[in-house]
């Protein structure tokens, strides 16, 4: 099993059920049963999710007397954004050199019909 920071991020984002908890979390602290409310999964599930979130990074857990709100943490993200970006660019660099080289082949489409 991976266990740098990125490995775990993306392990953690690739199930739909995490990636739910973590947009409740993005609009405020909740319990895990207040994150639980909309799945019909056990809590226990609910549970298992959060400690892989937790592992990641994207979430930490709190202690008010008897509340133990769960809330996002964002840092793991935007390594992750990062990483993105690098990719996001070169592939515009790519679209373009493509876009240029379409419009060059058009030019020469429409100046060998004249």
């Amino acid at each position: 099993m991976a266990t740098d920071p990125l490995s775990l991020t993306f392990a953690a984002l690739a199930d739909p059920t995490r990636r739910a908890l973590l947009a409740r979390l993005a609009e405020g602290e909740a319990t895990v049963n207040e994150l639980a409310e909309p799945f019909p999964i056990s809590l226990q599930a609910v549970s298992r999710h959060l400690k892989v979130l937790e592992r990641a990074g994207l979430v930490s857990r709190g202690r008010d007397a008897q509340w133990r709100p769960c809330r996002l943490e964002a840092a793991p993200l935007e390594e992750v954004s990062v990483w993105i970006e690098r990719y996001r660019q070169q592939w515009e660099d790519r679209f373009d050199r493509l876009d240029a080289e379409i419009r060059r082949i058009q030019r020469e489409g429409e100046n060998s019909h004249e």
